[in-house]
């Protein structure tokens, strides 16, 4: 049985192929379009998928879209008609791409498609709970989803049990926890559904001093996690910003304008609204124990991707274990309305070993041979060697270890927001130049921004105090005090951005300025290469941590196809590049003049 789910129409579109209950593929619409957060009707997501499958789109059981148009516009026009005769140009911007493409998604799925089958659509939150619970390992256990808003919810929580999932409460729009993180990501100077990871980033640069008056002005928080927001002060429901002028006097100050110096304020205020986050985040996750009685925690939605909230979840809350959806965002919706569809809709039986995940460490996008690549830059002219792949550990260490940063592009790409190993950039965690480095040289993007660790799984508790495996870097943990480089005085004397001139541990690269790390566990299981090339770094160096991020430049999808990686390697600074078992030296590569046709057929890829 083929069943395609589909996300699409607001951000991050998506498509997923579920065959029998197992993942075949899942991929966003971004890394085909590179339009980042693509929101149009992932047309080659899923041709993808299908090929990947093996079959035609006549060929499907059954397709699934993670939410219900109707429901949703309904809420528009509620919310409309609540605040009129304010928020007239917001509803007339929006009826537009309504009337003409969100209420046909229907027809717009078969004709797209040429699929005359049954098409089911599932509530939005619904779509969130199982694709957290679903691959899970657990047989049972609590759900807790959290975003911005599906049709009217803006939170679930509930039980996932055997097949089925039931959702028990759920938080009503317009009082929405990751609208209400939006607000600041604007405030802050940042851009909305893109720039919140920024806002989690800028937080530990400033002290909480506005948490009193969040709580005190701008939203009502109960014991139980949930609260109200005092829409006086935000415009999500009545204009074409989210917040207003109210807002900017509450704290004194104008939003920031992006890419404009950032202030002391402004880290101020990513301090406070990250704390009053994770309170949230902490009084929802209690609430779901409380009620449910279960000591396992699934996380879905966008809320889940601040990964600084989950790691408070799971060392103060009072669950034993806790999962997170790698594709937490609208993309793990397509995922979870296809599993529905098997799982819930079916009645299929689902097997869980309590111990293993089905997400098959959420390496279901894309691959390429050996002999793809190899086509490529023979077409390309680019020198290259060619390697055993018993070969790349050992060498690749041994150029991480002279400092060097490499392109690794490996296996199938990663489903999902976060690099894991497949499409990655990789260097020195112990060095103290290379986050500044990676930064403005590399990734083009502001020196503050952490990079992640990854370690092999058995050295994790050495290394961070993290008693759990994290493979989907969605945790963050401390540092180890033993690996610290405690130098208080120094600390103390200084504010915002200066903290970064500290060392502050042996993994200096990696470490936020408050000694945290969102940590990725690697476990030789889910990717054996990138295992053995951390393995070899550990042997060589004694650090088993090097830096991982993701292969693209800011502003940029992560790179998909052989020919996305090797234009990254090319407009940027790094060393070397390992594309499977094919090695690039930057040394030996022509740089094309930017005007020249070759270079306009390069920039086409």
């Amino acid at each position: 049985m083929n069943i395609l789910g589909i996300s699409c129409f607001y951000h991050d579109s998506a498509a997923a192929l579920v065959r029998d209950g197992e993942i075949i593929a899942a991929a966003q619409e971004e890394r085909f379009s590179r339009k980042k957060h693509d929101f149009n009707f992932p047309v080659q997501s899923i041709e993808w998928c299908l090929k990947q499958a093996g079959i035609s789109a006549r060929e499907l059981d059954l397709v699934c879209f993670y939410e219900k148009p109707f429901l949703k516009f309904e809420r528009i026009l509620e919310t409309s008609l609540a605040v009129s005769p304010r928020g007239i140009s917001q509803f007339i911007q929006a009826m537009p791409l309504w009337l003409k493409q969100k209420l046909w998604t229907p027809d717009i799925i078969r004709k797209e498609l040429g699929y005359d089958g049954k098409v089911l659509f599932f509530e939005h939150h619904e779509s969130h709970a199982a694709s957290a619970f679903y691959p899970s390992p657990f047989k049972e256990a609590a759900f807790l989803t959290m975003d911005g808003v599906g049709e009217h919810d803006t939170a679930s929580f509930g039980i996932g049990r055997g097949n089925d999932i039931e959702i028990l409460y759920t938080l009503k729009f317009p009082h929405s926890l990751g609208l209400l993180y939006s607000a600041f990501t604007y405030y802050t100077g940042f851009k909305v559904n893109s720039g919140e990871y920024k806002l989690m980033g800028l937080a530990p640069y400033g002290l909480p001093k506005y948490t009193q008056i969040i709580l005190d002005e701008l939203i009502d928080l109960k014991d139980d996690g949930s609260f109200k927001l005092n829409m006086r002060y935000f415009g999500f429901c009545d204009s074409l910003k989210m917040i207003n002028l109210r807002f900017e006097k509450l704290f004194g100050a104008a939003a920031r304008r992006p890419e404009t110096r950032i202030t002391a304020i402004y880290m101020d205020v990513a301090a406070s609204i990250q704390k009053i986050t994770e309170e949230i985040m902490l009084r929802m996750s209690r609430q779901a124990h409380k009620v449910t009685g279960l000591d396992r925690l699934c996380l879905a939605g966008g809320v889940a991707l601040n990964c600084v909230g989950n790691g408070r979840i799971l060392r103060d809350g009072p669950f034993r274990e806790v999962w997170v959806q790698p594709a937490a965002g609208d993309a793990g919706g397509a995922l979870g309305a296809a599993l529905l569809a098997w799982y819930k809709y079916a009645g299929n039986e689902r097997v869980a070993d309590g111990i293993n995940d089905t997400q098959k460490a959420s390496l279901l996008g894309p691959g390429f041979s050996p002999q793809d690549i190899e086509d490529f830059l023979i077409k390309r002219g680019a020198p290259y060697r060619k390697m055993q792949y018993s070969e790349i550990p050992g060498a690749v260490s041994e150029l991480l270890a002279r400092q060097k940063v490499i392109g690794w592009f490996q296996g199938r790409m990663e489903f999902g927001p976060r690099a894991l190993g497949a499409r990655s950039i990789i260097g020195d965690a112990r060095s103290s130049e290379m986050q500044s480095k990676m930064n403005l040289k590399i990734k083009f993007r502001e020196s503050f921004r952490p990079f992640a660790p990854s370690v092999l799984l058995d050295t994790a508790p050495e290394w961070f105090e993290l008693n759990s495996s994290s493979p989907y870097m969605l945790l963050t943990a401390p540092v180890a005090v033993s690996k610290r480089v405690i130098q208080d005085s120094v600390e103390s004397s200084l504010a915002g951005f200066d903290k970064l001139k500290i060392k502050r541990s042996l993994i200096p690269a990696v470490t936020h300025v408050d000694y945290s790390a969102r940590v990725q566990t690697v476990k030789k299981d889910d990717n054996p290469l990138y295992y053995d090339l951390i393995l070899k770094f550990y042997a060589l160096t004694g650090c088993p941590v090097i830096i991982n991020t993701s292969f693209n430049v800011r502003g940029e999808p992560l790179v998909c196809s052989p020919q996305q990686a090797f234009a990254c390697f090319m407009r940027t600074e790094m060393d070397y590049l390992v594309m499977e078992n094919i090695f690039l030296d930057k040394r030996e590569q022509v740089v094309q003049p930017k005007d020249s046709a070759w270079q306009k057929e390069f920039e086409l890829d």
